[in-house]
């Protein structure tokens, strides 16, 4: 099955889905502003589309586990979220909101399946030699989906209107389909996974999440870290206007967060094992600190460099933190490990974001200082949790 499986198409259907999964919450956000005039309301539709991924994730990936082809499972969690998109948009303006409010929430409990979803299968996907590789080229796929994402956003909307950008996402994660569908069947069922409860399946995994100090690490620093990204992304619209002289040129901030996170990746993928994972997540924490304290500079040059800066430091720690949980996770749980992560960054994006919101209009720089201050706690946090044997896997790097 691997042999017939093509690791370019599993990232074909990973970039498919991710650039749809980017473009689908600013996308409805526009939608929700074009059809009803509120900010208040299209604001409400992102979070909603968001929150609740925090619940979703730990239970899909559980039922992911426990499926003999997981690769069915997905597509239909794709088939889902797609219909859910199409949905919200038809019923605007046509529902009450508070029914809209509600679809988007339950569709985003299937957010992490086109994050994490995805990437627990890859073991399957490729043989164990050629993981670092093929771990690192998966995160590229993130970075690739979040420079496209948004352009296409702003260029479908701009020439076509908002609604028109649902659509395309819709149609982008559609497209993942014939990719997801033909994922690698689970070669056995693990015994007992099937004889135990959803509920203690779902229990083994957050023990093996909080027991495994380097898997608690990377979960705990990735997740502050994407509180830190959250506030810087609450601060794009005002340093586009006030730096670079138009809200509007904030979306140029995020292609350069992107860019240098793809090309830091590509850099990564040449040399897979030359820094351990575990110390490229937290090291990685440290570099976006230092960029977003250079951004409270406010001159254009310094911004465009912090910006480029914190790519550098965000891409090789989502790539590091998909080599810690491949090594750590148990076969049986990936798959739950993989949606549970996924669910507590964009949370913690989320949060970030909300908790941003208000104090930027206090301060800009200020919140700035704030993000910096959050992302030195990340690297911090990674040594809070003890390891007995001081984690002899960090000097494995990427070996397995």
């Amino acid at each position: 099955m691997r042999k017939r499986y093509s690791l370019h198409f599993y990232l074909a259907g990973a970039v498919a889905a991710r650039a749809g999964d980017e473009m689908s919450g600013p996308a409805l956000m526009l939608a929700g502003f074009a059809l009803s005039g509120s900010t208040v309301e299209a604001s409400l539709l992102l979070a909603g589309l968001t929150i609740s991924a925090v619940v979703g994730g730990p239970v899909f990936g559980a039922l992911l586990d426990r499926a003999g082809r997981p690769g069915r499972l997905l597509a239909g969690a794709l088939v889902l979220y797609a219909a859910g998109l199409g949905v919200i948009l038809v019923g605007l303006g046509r529902l009450p909101f508070a029914v809209i409010l509600l679809i988007a929430a339950v569709t985003g409990l299937l957010g992490p399946a086109l994050s994490g979803g995805w990437t627990a299968q890859l073991p399957r996907v490729v043989l164990g030699d050629h993981l670092p590789r093929a771990n690192a080229l998966d995160a590229m796929t993130f970075n690739v989906a979040s420079l496209a994402g948004p352009a296409l956003v702003g260029g479908v909307a701009e020439a076509l209107g908002a609604p028109t950008a649902v659509v395309v996402s819709v149609v982008l994660i559609t497209l993942a389909l014939p990719a997801a569908w033909m994922l690698p069947a689970r070669p056995g069922r693990v015994l007992g996974v099937q004889a135990t409860s959803l509920t203690s399946h779902l229990v083994a995994g957050v023990r093996v999440i909080v027991g495994r100090p380097s898997l608690a690490r990377a979960t705990l620093t990735s997740t502050i870290s994407c509180i830190a990204q959250g506030m810087l992304m609450a601060c794009i619209p005002l340093l586009g206007e006030r730096v670079l002289g138009g809200a509007g040129r904030g979306a140029v901030l995020l292609s350069c967060v992107a860019v240098s996170a793809l090309v830091a990746n590509a850099v990564l993928v040449r040399f897979p094992r030359s820094v351990a994972p575990d110390t490229i997540i937290w090291g990685s924490a440290l570099i976006q600190a230092a960029a977003l304290a250079l951004a409270v500079w406010g001159q254009p040059v310094g911004l465009i460099a912090a910006v480029l800066i914190v790519g550098i430091g965000e891409g090789p720690q989502l790539a590091a933190l998909f080599a810690v949980r491949h090594r750590e996770a148990p076969d049986h749980l990936r798959g739950q490990i993989f949606t549970t992560g996924a669910s507590l960054k964009i949370t913690g994006f989320a949060l970030g974001a909300a908790v941003a919101g208000p104090v930027v209009n206090w301060s800009l720089p200020g919140t700035l200082a704030l993000a910096a201050s959050v992302a030195v706690l990340a690297a911090l946090a990674f040594f809070v949790i003890p390891s007995a044997t001081a984690n002899s896997s960090e000097g494995s790097a990427m070996s397995t």
